[in-house]
């Protein structure tokens, strides 16, 4: 399969908003359960542009199917880290995209200064925990209960990977 990985544009908002919108309704892997309103993911996403935020898609067939990001923490103690999301449409999964948008943004986040990035993963959700794993991510603690839809408690995984000049540590 031919895919790009390419910083995101606003070119890619509509098809982005598409794409979580996807993801979210399979109700498993992200927090929300469907895309915000299109308005709401333009202002987000120019925002992210404006701001150089590491945030990377995928784009196939002229069709963004993922997306990788580092968001900041705002907060004056915590700017060092970023919170990292990321999701990839069924189909496209299991094909070498999630480790290129992994690799695209982390390298970006490094390239910014950040040496923390951390994310939380449904502790059944394997495939992914795998890819973190991968990358350096080590497991900081279990949110129990903190996911829960249809009624349906999820217990989370809290995982982390600091840098150090520009390598994991």
């Amino acid at each position: 399969m031919d895919y790009q990985i390419v910083p995101v544009a606003e070119k890619h908002i509509r098809g982005l908003r598409e794409v979580f919108d996807t993801v979210a309704r399979e109700r498993r892997y992200l927090a929300m359960l469907r895309a915000f309103p299109l308005k709401e993911t333009r202002e987000f996403i120019r925002g992210v542009i404006r701001q150089r935020v590491p945030y990377f898609v995928a784009i196939s067939d002229r069709r963004v199917v993922g997306w990788c990001d580092v968001l900041p923490v705002p907060r004056d103690t915590m700017k060092h880290g970023g919170v990292l999301g990321m999701g990839i449409v069924d189909g496209f999964r299991g094909q070498g995209i999630g480790s290129a948008l992994m690799r695209a943004t982390l390298a970006r986040a490094r390239r910014r200064g950040l040496t923390r990035v951390e994310l939380t993963v449904r502790v059944d959700n394997r495939r992914a925990i795998g890819l973190y794993r991968k990358f350096g991510f080590v497991p900081e603690g279990r949110k129990r209960r903190a996911f829960r839809v249809d009624g349906r408690y999820h217990d989370l995984l809290s995982m982390a990977v600091l840098f150090r000049r520009g390598a994991a540590s």
